[in-house]
Formats: C-alpha cells, sequence, structure tokens
C-alpha cells in the first residue's frame, strides 16, 4: 500500500460478532467491527484511519445535507471455495466511483485508498465474511461534502469513508415491475449515469406509489415521450426475446453502468448468445410478448446479482411470465454464484484477492 496511505489502524476491545449469527442475515442491517475514513483537505487525502464502527459527527451546516454532494459504491466480498477471500471487480467499482465524483464536482480517490484501503478493512474484518453458500460481506465505499458552508458552490473538504455489512442470500422472490410513465429518473445531460445519492432519494415517491399498486418496483422509461425503457429500480434490465438478449445502451448516459451487467454481457457473448445493447421500446417489448417471443426478462445488480421478473404492467396490460423457465437468467445466476464462489476457476481476473 502506498505509504501516503497507509492507514492508522486502532482495533476495537470486543467484536460483535459473538453476538451475531452470519447465516441468513438481511440485507443492510448489520455493519462489522470496524471502518476505514479518509479526509480530503487542501487538495490531499490525508488522515486515512481503520478505526471502530462508530457514529461520525457533524455540524448543521454540512455542505453534503444542504447541497447533496454524496455518491456511493456496492461491492461484494466472497469467502472462496480455497478457504481464501476475494472481492468482485473492485476496479470496476473505482472507475465508477470516480466518473460520479467527476460529474458531482468532488476529487478521485486513488486507487490506493479506494482498493488498498479496501482490501486492508476486509482483512481487519476477515471474521465477518460469511462461509455459507450465497453469502457475502457487502462493502460500502462512499464520499460526502463536509464543509461547512451555506452557499451553493463545491465543497473545498470532502470524507471519503468505507463500511462494511454481511449478508445472506438476496435472490428475491420474482419481481412484479410496473413501467412508469409519469415519473422520470434521469435524462440526458443529467446524473443518472451517477452512483449519486440524490438519484436514489429521487426514486422513491415513485417506488412507494407503485407499491401500493401491489408492485415490487418500477421500470423507467424515457423522459420525452415514456417509450423507451431505462432500468428497473435499482438494476439493469435484460430482455431475452427469441434467441436475442437486448439490454438498453448507456449512450444517453440515464442508465448507471453496473459491473454486473458488464459481467452478464460477457458471460452471454462467451456462450455464444447474441447480446444487442440498444434503444429498446415499450412497443417493442409488448409485441415481442404478444407473438411468444419474449421469454425472459431480468434484472442485475450488486446486492440481487440476477433477479427474475414475473410481471410487467404496462398501460393497464399484464405481461406474466414464469420464471421457472427462465433457462438463461438462470445460467446467468448460477454462473455468476460459481465465479464469485470460487468453485469455477476465474478466466476473467474478475476476483481480487483480499
Amino acid at each position: 500500500m502506498n505509504d501516503a496511505f497507509e492507514p492508522v489502524i486502532t482495533l476495537g476491545e470486543t467484536s460483535k460478532l459473538q453476538d451475531i449469527k452470519l447465516e441468513n442475515l438481511p440485507f443492510g442491517k448489520y455493519f462489522s467491527d470496524h471502518m476505514l475514513e479518509a479526509d480530503y483537505e487542501d487538495g490531499v487525502w490525508k488522515n486515512v484511519v481503520i478505526r471502530p464502527y462508530q457514529p461520525v459527527s457533524f455540524f448543521p451546516a454540512l455542505s453534503a445535507i444542504h447541497y447533496g454532494q454524496a455518491i456511493f459504491e456496492g461491492i461484494k466480498a466472497f469467502k472462496m471455495a480455497d478457504g481464501g477471500i476475494s472481492i468482485f471487480r473492485p476496479h470496476e467499482n473505482l472507475k465508477r466511483f470516480n466518473a460520479s465524483a467527476e460529474r458531482m464536482e468532488m476529487p478521485a480517490v486513488p486507487d490506493a485508498l479506494f482498493i488498498e484501503g479496501m482490501r486492508r478493512l476486509v482483512r481487519v474484518d476477515k471474521d465477518w465474511v460469511p462461509s455459507f453458500p450465497d453469502h457475502s460481506l457487502y462493502i460500502r465505499p462512499f464520499m460526502f461534502a463536509t464543509d461547512q458552508f451555506l452557499g451553493v458552490r463545491p465543497s473545498e473538504t470532502y470524507k471519503f469513508m468505507i463500511i462494511l455489512c454481511p449478508s445472506g442470500p438476496f435472490f428475491m422472490e420474482p419481481q412484479r415491475i410496473y413501467v412508469e410513465e409519469h415519473f422520470v429518473r434521469a435524462v440526458a445531460g443529467g446524473v443518472g449515469f451517477a452512483k449519486a445519492a440524490g438519484n436514489y432519494g429521487a426514486a422513491m415517491h415513485a417506488t412507494a406509489q407503485a407499491k401500493k399498486k401491489g408492485f415490487d418496483q418500477v421500470l423507467w422509461t424515457d423522459p420525452y415521450e415514456h417509450k423507451y425503457v431505462q432500468e428497473i429500480g435499482m438494476m439493469n434490465v435484460f430482455f431475452r426475446i427469441g434467441e436475442k438478449v437486448i439490454t438498453p445502451d448507456l449512450e444517453a448516459g440515464t442508465i448507471l453502468g453496473g459491473v454486473t451487467r458488464n459481467s452478464v454481457i460477457a458471460l452471454l457473448r462467451e456462450w455464444g448468445v447474441e447480446v444487442e445493447e440498444r434503444q429498446v421500446s415499450m412497443e417493442e417489448i409488448t409485441e415481442a410478448y404478444d407473438s411468444g417471443q419474449l421469454r425472459e426478462v431480468f434484472g442485475s445488480g450488486t446486492a440481487a446479482s440476477i433477479s427474475f421478473i414475473r410481471e410487467l404492467s404496462y398501460k393497464g396490460k399484464s405481461m406474466s411470465f414464469d420464471p421457472d423457465a427462465f433457462e438463461t437468467a438462470l445460467a446467468l445466476r448460477t454462473a455468476m454464484t460459481e465465479i464469485k464462489e470460487g468453485r469455477v476457476p476465474d478466466h476473467h481476473g474478475w476476483m481480487l484477492p483480499v
């Protein structure tokens, strides 16, 4: 690790692990014993520490609260079949993190701080990585503005942190999805491609309205015609039409470029499946459904990996699917799990040993 970012490590006297079973934990509820912190001041990153997980104090004028300069990432570490611990594609998350930082006018985080700091933290809390099938240690790097100043301008100071969260299987039940035609997630030139905290806050109302109607999530559409699909909730979306798999492209900058999305496309192409990254209209989707060609709909993301969709509701029309017949999505879920848990050779170099 770069000496400039070598963390000062303060270990807690006791571990919370003695009170927690790591099997079948709910996602996002429990946190490991330690966290990493670093400060950005005077144009440099400094004060890198790993210390016990605890509250962080701040003043009411904290810039991030008032003006929304906050970004994050989601990454997972896995207990491998050989007993080691590896992190899934963290360098791709670093690229996306710094792309988000640039869009939000925030400083880039160096590889030596982001990647090596993460590895060091996971080593400190290695006992928190579950060893059960389909379990993982969720890693949450995030950064927020820390100036005490009321005025709309980029902050001059920032805090970067990483916290860890062990979780059980996240293979949720197949989802019922409402195609959103009123609320908008992102527009060209906006921040849809960034993992900015505000994107998720802004999505909550539309999602809540869909849940009142009995759905699990919304499928966002374009802001102009509500014709072209973007992404589902916190996931990228894929459609198997005939023998092809189609997913919205990233050209407009309105869709988050998922690391799992990228991995899914790579695997499908290796298997000889034709993948098209392009605009996908709801008219095309409904026509494919009516003709019997729409065979599978599934989402991809860090938390859920591959999530099956059992219903799409569009303009009062319900399109239902049998997830038990999803061959492609099931094969992807299985392959991704086997790679992440080290049960097959990692030909892609996706797993970074801790």
